[in-house]
């Protein structure tokens, strides 16, 4: 039990009052369109936890793949409803595996003197490659996912590979993550808006998505901020 009093500590440690507040204010609003609106409530907690394991990433601090694993198996369900094929299949067979190897991979990077990780660059030479790798991956999505009839098969196939390499990257600890994950977050927000618009019950998402387009934001000025302080 000392143990696991000392990480929850360790993960409540080092928050700003404004980066603590933005993440009530998701809950708030998450809460209301569940309680009020009526809204799917897996959609509700995947909002919830979804914000918190994506503040929790920008801080460093590992508990955000605990809080990944319950909104990844949620948002799943929401996308396969939804009929958005490629983020359902990334969330159960890529997205929730991943949070235990993020978990392994972060306990051996974690700082000497607080409960966070070690936060690194990408090369020149990585870069390219990662951008590569990318563009086709995209492609192939793109025909596949058309072929399978997706209501959005470009903006999901961007959104799916973007997020396996922004997870890739996350792992990594590496800064350039958050320009992935701007992409990402800002073209399923769209994705999801249009969703809703068509009629499905799921505002939550919506919620769930402009909070990680926001967080997403600040944490890239808040992680260029440390590393160019180091150099």
């Amino acid at each position: 039990m000392g143990k696991i009093k000392k990480f929850i500590i360790g993960e409540f440690l080092d928050w700003k009052i404004w980066e603590v507040s933005f993440l009530v204010l998701v809950y708030i609003v998450a809460l209301y369109n569940g309680l009020v609106l009526h809204d799917n409530p897996f959609a509700v907690v995947a909002a919830i936890c979804g914000a918190t394991a994506t503040a929790a990433a920008g801080k460093g601090k590992i508990s955000t793949y605990i809080f990944g694993m319950v909104g990844t198996l949620c948002y799943a369900y929401i996308a396969l409803k939804s009929m958005v094929y490629g983020n359902f299949l990334l969330n159960i067979f890529y997205y929730f595996p991943m949070q235990f190897i993020g978990i392994m991979a972060w306990k051996k990077h974690m700082k000497s003197d607080k409960q966070e990780i070690v936060k690194t660059k990408l090369t020149k030479f990585e870069k390219l490659i990662i951008s590569a790798s990318i563009i086709i991956t995209f492609i192939t999505c793109a025909i596949i996912l058309t072929y399978l009839n997706d209501v959005h098969p470009y903006i999901d196939a961007i959104t799916t590979v973007g997020s396996v390499f922004g997870v890739i990257l996350t792992v990594k600890r590496c800064f350039e993550q958050w320009y992935v994950w701007f992409v990402v977050n800002g073209l399923t927000l769209y994705m999801w808006i249009q969703i809703v618009l068509s009629g499905s019950n799921v505002y939550s998402t919506v919620i769930q998505w402009a909070a990680y387009f926001l967080i997403g934001i600040y944490f890239m000025f808040v992680w260029r901020k440390e590393l160019n302080e180091k150099n």
